[in-house]
């Protein structure tokens, strides 16, 4: 028995309809604009915590001494 053809036309409406929606949600999902906007809450977030400032702190003194060392360097 054939299949009625407007019963398929809705079919593929459907599937349309519904790839689409897929195809919006990718979208939105991969936006730069989004993604780096929530890079930048996540880094925000770990820097506010105390392992963040451990690290930002270890990161300042190593900076620290190694523009000492290089001042001792180019004096030395």
């Amino acid at each position: 028995m054939p299949r009625d053809p407007r019963q398929i036309q809705l079919e593929i409406d459907a599937a349309r309809e519904s790839l689409a929606a897929t195809l919006d949600q990718l979208t939105y999902r991969t936006s730069p604009t989004r993604l780096r906007a929530k890079g930048q809450e996540a880094v925000q977030r770990f820097l506010q915590t105390p392992a963040g400032m451990a690290t930002v702190s270890a990161v300042g003194l190593l900076l620290a001494f190694t523009v000492v060392q290089r001042i001792r360097h180019r004096n030395g």
